[in-house]
């Protein structure tokens, strides 16, 4: 494919307009939408190549819709929120005894902290979503077009499923415990809790400018942040990608389940959830769809449309 026909270029606009106005009358308009749909349009118009990528490239467009549209039902309106049962498990099973009595990891790390530690806190932390994009470009100019699919719904699966336990068990993060104590307050904002330290080191208040724009606080339960990487790495593995690139992405997963703890942003609990959600929603997609015959014959046509 050499070229954008006419019925592609009304497909796309069209589709482009009509959720850019179901955007600003039902969720309304952000600064990140636009520039989504303008890098989308601009991957899929520019040049063959980058439109295949855009096309390969759909599940990280679908999940953040998905993750915005979540605002027009909140998961605390569904259940109860857990704040102090979680901080209470946390302190039971990890907490740190100290000679003011016994901390959670978030509590001790709040006063244990280091410039080095902080600066890879933060490094580690901005990897979150574009570790995976950096991966999936890996897989589509390498040419394994097929695994770059597999990967990319995998990982809109692993956010599904993650957004399902945000509903069945809405929670607040640690820092929220530790600033505002137990009771929920819908009117309190996102913070960037300990990546506040980055921002200091770097003089530009990067995570502030990142979290102002959270759309729930209540949504700590699984951690995602915990899963994004894992997701990636595992997929390097399965797809015989380089050592390096194998141990590089093991290294950012780690670093970014250290980095959620160490900076009060979520509970060792919530990171072992996230964990646990990436490879249920593995297992689900290698061991249930991709084995399942019509599913297979879809990925395959995708994959020969954007080869």
């Amino acid at each position: 494919m050499n070229y954008v026909s006419r019925k592609e270029t009304v497909i796309e606009l069209s589709a482009s307009a009509v959720f850019l106005l179901l955007q600003w009358l039902i969720v309304g308009l952000t600064s990140a939408q636009l520039a989504m749909v303008l890098v989308f349009n601009v991957l899929f118009f520019v040049h063959p190549l980058t439109r295949k990528f855009a096309l390969m490239g759909i599940p990280f467009v679908l999940f953040e819709i998905s993750y915005d549209w979540m605002r027009l039902c909140p998961n605390y309106e569904v259940n109860p929120i857990d704040i102090q049962g979680l901080y209470d498990a946390e302190k039971a099973l990890f907490g740190i005894a100290t000679e003011n009595g016994t901390l959670i990891p978030g509590e001790y790390f709040n006063l244990h902290h280091h410039p080095v530690a902080d600066l890879l806190a933060g490094l580690f932390y901005l990897c979150w979503v574009p570790g995976p994009i950096a991966f999936s470009v890996w897989l589509f100019l390498k040419g394994e077009r097929q695994w770059g699919l597999r990967f990319t719904w995998a990982f809109l699966l692993v956010n599904i499923i993650g957004f399902i336990g945000y509903y069945v068990h809405p929670a607040a993060p640690p820092w929220y415990a530790i600033n505002y104590g137990f009771e929920p307050d819908f009117t309190t904002p996102a913070n960037s809790a300990g990546l506040a330290r980055f921002d200091e080191l770097i003089g530009f208040p990067l995570f502030a400018t990142i979290y102002v724009k959270a759309s729930n606080i209540f949504a700590a339960v699984p951690s995602l942040h915990a899963a994004y990487m894992l997701t990636a790495t595992i997929y390097a593995i399965m797809s015989r990608q380089p050592r390096w690139l194998i141990t590089l992405c093991g290294i950012i997963s780690v670093g970014i389940w250290c980095t959620a703890v160490y900076t009060c942003h979520h509970y060792i609990i919530d990171v072992l959830l996230g964990i646990m959600t990436a490879l249920i929603g593995i297992a689900l997609f290698e061991g249930v769809l991709m084995r399942w015959s019509a599913f297979q014959r879809i990925i395959q046509t995708y994959t020969k449309y954007i080869s």
